[in-house]
């Protein structure tokens, strides 16, 4: 038996507007757009991971109106879940998203239990951190 994470879910609050964050700042592309019942999902990835990707969705996006609500306050609350991407270079990515105009969190730095990462909020908000292993 095995068993892999297939799919992420991140709430945002305009598919189209966390796009340029995610596709273009980030690298990621995307795999697959859906609109169903007056709601839209895309579902963006890496060619360094086929087999996961990200589903990018608004927050009453099949949900209930009243589950739809909690998540958008949670979401401006910034209380969702972060994400921690992992890279070869995080201070050449850290250049390329700051230059997109992404909100910076934290600038690269080591950290004591040993990656050297940094951090950015999305267009919605979420925090995105950014990783790199530091070499022993």
């Amino acid at each position: 038996m095995t068993i892999q994470l297939q799919y992420s879910q991140v709430t945002v609050n305009d598919v189209d507007e966390s796009l340029p964050f995610y596709c273009d700042a980030l690298g990621l592309t995307v795999v697959n757009d859906v609109s169903n019942g007056g709601f839209r999902w895309v579902t963006i990835g890496s060619d360094d991971q086929p087999d996961l990707q990200i589903v990018l969705s608004e927050p009453h996006a099949g949900r209930s109106q009243a589950d739809g609500d909690a998540m958008q306050e949670l979401l401006t609350k910034g209380s969702l879940p972060i994400l921690i991407f992992a890279t070869d270079n995080v201070d050449a990515t850290f250049e390329k998203v700051r230059a997109s105009g992404a909100e910076v969190l934290q600038e690269p730095i080591e950290q004591a239990w040993g990656p050297k990462d940094c951090a950015f909020r999305d267009p919605s908000g979420n925090t995105v951190r950014i990783s790199q292993l530091v070499a022993a």
